[in-house]
């Protein structure tokens, strides 16, 4: 593997995409530590030193931002609203017929749909920077932080457009470092960022086990952690690689005096169909009770009920409803991003055919029993993964960043393998062997 990659910097078109990735990946990092303007960032270290109460509520956006929301930097908003809009436009693509038009229009009606998703991250960041900007300036950021209402010592409404604005705008500048990766660097731009911002976390969360650690120095925790954490790779890329190939047969066609058709194929279709939306739309759904609690400062029955129940990671009622919630929604995404129909439809127009079911109607109901099949098990193992971090949360007194979690391995482990296919793919088409012998 280390002389494919030798060989990869070899090939100077190929090493121009990679060393092109590199750069983006540390401008991305670098931006990810420069302060908003109008926040004192001593203060801010000193919340981040004294409590991490802030990060049960905030964990998820500030695993996807590398860090950089907790420090209320300019790139504090990070990826996630680009996530949100692209969420957001496929679920509407659904539900409104003209945004389905697009989609069925090929390259010209993805590429308004992408502009359309553009729009839509620069208005959720708007949304979200100023939610985090009132967050920081009332003190909540950080729970119970001495200095905590003293992060925005000028609360000016000038001090609050432009700490809005910079952060809209390190948003937009993510976007397009993003694209710029996609069109000339190796990989999915926002998914190689994404990766990057998750990967940044990974040494300062196992050194804080290891210095949380009581067993010989702590190395003994740590040692446990990798152990767990490479055998949760290894499942990852076990179930990520699992697939149902269902056979499909085209019949044979004269058209003319050439022939057509009579070849063998499969529909692949993945254990894990859903990816880590699932993950993603559980985490987010449960932050909301927690979300009014804090900025309505309720003492209500209802308020005390999601304190002591929806707040705390490690309490079986959260942990129940993060599964539930996980399992409800990985069936959901499966429904709405595969239609057994269309595909019915598709395969009937030219001729294609699942050996011994008949075509049309027959074929998408036999697709839909497999999918439902196959989506049992895959959403059980998003709930699994999803919750080990609360359980290594209680097992070994580790943070609430525990850096081997559900969705930061489902992400890692799936953006390693596109990217490395896509490498060795480049390879191949060299005559050079790729990364899989």
């Amino acid at each position: 593997m280390l002389t494919a990659f030798a060989r990869a910097f070899k090939t100077p078109d190929l090493r121009k995409k990679l060393l092109f990735t590199l750069g983006i990946m540390v401008l991305f990092r670098l931006g990810a530590h420069i302060p908003v303007p109008g926040v004192d960032y001593r203060n801010v270290q000193t919340c981040m030193d004294q409590a991490k109460s802030g990060q049960g509520l905030f964990g998820l956006v500030n695993m996807f931002s590398g860090g950089a929301l907790l420090q209320i930097t300019i790139f504090a908003l990070g990826i996630m609203p680009y996530i949100t809009a692209s969420i957001i436009l496929q679920l509407l693509t659904v539900v409104i017929p003209r945004l389905e038009a697009l989609k069925k229009e090929g390259q010209s009606g993805q590429t308004k749909i992408t502009q359309y998703t553009r729009y839509l991250t620069v208005a959720l960041a708007i949304l979200q920077g100023t939610g985090l900007v009132a967050t920081a300036r009332s003190g909540a950021l950080f729970g119970n932080c001495t200095v905590g209402n003293q992060i925005v010592p000028n609360q000016s409404i000038f001090t609050t457009v432009v700490m809005v604005i910079t952060m809209t705008a390190g948003t937009s500048l993510i976007m397009w470092l993003g694209e710029l990766i996609t069109d000339r660097g190796i990989g999915n731009g926002m998914s190689i960022l994404m990766f990057t911002s998750i990967a940044a976390g990974f040494p300062g969360a196992l050194w804080a086990i290891k210095m949380q650690g009581k067993l010989l120095g702590g190395w003994l925790e740590f040692s446990l952690v990798i152990l767990c954490g490479l055998a949760m790779v290894a499942l990852v890329v076990f179930v990520e690689q699992a697939q149902r190939r269902i056979p499909v047969q085209y019949a044979k066609r004269m058209i003319g005096r050439r022939s057509y058709g009579g070849t063998s194929t499969y529909i692949p279709l993945k254990v894990n169909q859903a990816g880590v939306i699932p993950v993603i739309f559980a985490s987010s759904l449960l932050y909301i009770p927690a979300l009014l609690v804090q900025f309505t400062g309720s003492k209500a029955d209802w308020a005390q009920w999601v304190q002591a129940n929806l707040v705390k990671g490690d309490h079986p009622i959260y942990m129940a409803t993060y599964f539930l919630l996980i399992v409800f929604f990985a069936f959901f995404y499966v429904a709405i991003s595969f239609n057994p129909e269309e595909v019915a439809d598709n395969m009937k127009k030219y001729g294609g055919f699942i050996p011994g079911i008949r075509a049309g109607r027959p074929t998408a109901e036999y697709l839909s029993y497999v999918l439902n099949r196959i989506t049992w098990p895959g959403s059980l193992y998003l709930g699994l993964i999803a919750l080990v971090p609360t359980v290594a949360l209680v097992t070994l007194n580790a943070n609430q960043n525990f850096p081997f979690g559900g969705t930061s391995i489902l992400i890692i482990v799936g953006v390693g393998l596109e990217t490395v296919k896509q490498i060795e793919s480049q390879l191949q088409q060299r005559n050079y062997e790729g990364f899989l012998r």
